[in-house]
């Protein structure tokens, strides 16, 4: 069943009742009857009710929402993820269970016990993956990339070679970019790839292209469309992280990222070949919108389709939530040694 995403942008008092999520939002005071006092005003709520066993996660994105601690036990009990924004509207926490499993122990066990050459060929995978659905976005928009697909076939166990770098720096050069056919061109010969000393470098560090043209620059910190993006993968790595609390394996251990200060090393590893679609969805959305600029309530609320999105598993259409908890499954599968391969999504087949 497909889970929703609940959006808190205004004030909002949260509490639950009958295995419901109680959303009271203030409506307008009206004056309290007569006889007790002549200035005073009576605060009226409006109140909606949501069951908590159809949501997925909920965005808390005001500093005067306030959430009962008895509904938020409840949010746990039933895997829902819950994100916390900070003033400036960014996110900034995500709020999880601690057990999302009845056999938690031991598939925490497997994962601890997989070995370097196990997540070294789990990680080529992810990285193939990636790289194959940024080609295919690409092929929706006609832009060339043979060199992406010849990239994605030479990952090797660990891809020691970077080719997640390489195809990086040739995607985003093209996925946003004005005359990206043109420069695709250009770029297949490789020009964007590798030196003649073999060693691989970035286009994007410079923000120019081989003419001088400008190109867009992904970076946490750049201009938009930048922020749309931050906002589409935050909200992705909380759908990420909910489906391996549910599998029952731990977000924080990685098969490739390692950061100590992370705690969600696994939920951004299996995010990868994801990324594509919250690109996909950016890239629409800037397609059918003047130039955007900031982040406001309608657009979030189409950043926040993303969970529904369709996607293609085996062969079959799937909203990208409930892919995402498939991928889950079959990576704990791979840990326990039952299967070799993690089961990720592609870009749906268009119907003509």
């Amino acid at each position: 069943m497909l889970k929703r995403t609940l959006y808190f942008g205004n004030p909002a008092y949260l509490k639950t009742r009958n295995e419901q999520i109680v959303v009271q939002l203030p409506a307008s005071p009206r004056p309290s009857p007569e006889g007790e006092g002549e200035n005073r005003e009576e605060v009226r709520y409006e109140e909606k009710t949501i069951p908590i066993e159809d949501t997925g996660v909920v965005i808390l994105d005001h500093q005067q929402v306030t959430i009962s601690q008895a509904l938020l036990a409840k949010l746990m009990d039933n895997n829902v993820a819950v994100i916390s924004c900070d003033n400036t509207h960014h996110p900034t926490g995500l709020f999880l269970p601690l057990s999302g499993h009845t056999l938690q122990a031991a598939r925490f066990k497997t994962q601890l016990n997989a070995s370097e050459p196990l997540k070294k060929q789990l990680w080529q995978q992810t990285i193939q993956c990636k790289i194959t659905n940024q080609a295919a976005l690409l092929d929706q928009y006609q832009i060339p990339n043979k060199n992406m697909r010849q990239w994605a076939k030479e990952v090797r166990s660990g891809d020691p070679d970077n080719y997640e770098a390489r195809a990086a720096a040739f995607y985003w050069k093209n996925i946003f970019g004005s005359n990206a056919g043109r420069e695709s061109e250009r770029a297949e010969n490789d020009e964007w790839g590798e030196e003649e000393n073999g060693e691989t470098f970035s286009p994007l560090s410079e923000g120019r292209g081989a003419g001088g043209e400008a190109h867009f620059l992904r970076h946490r910190f750049g201009e938009p469309p930048n922020n749309m993006l931050n906002y589409a993968y935050a909200i992705l790595r909380a759908i990420t992280a909910r489906a391996l609390v549910g599998s029952g394996l731990l977000p924080t251990l990685g098969i490739h990222h390692r950061n100590q200060y992370n705690a969600y090393c696994l939920a951004d590893d299996i995010m990868e070949p994801y990324r594509p679609f919250a690109d996909a969805l950016v890239r629409g959305i800037l397609e059918n919108e003047s130039p955007l600029f900031t982040m406001d309530t309608a657009l979030k609320k189409q950043l926040l389709s993303l969970p529904t999105v369709d996607v293609e598993v085996e062969g079959k259409r799937s909203p990208l939530m409930v892919a995402m908890t498939t991928t889950t499954a079959s990576l704990n599968s791979c840990f326990e040694k039952k299967r070799k391969d993690i089961i990720y999504p592609c870009f749906p087949i268009p119907e003509y």
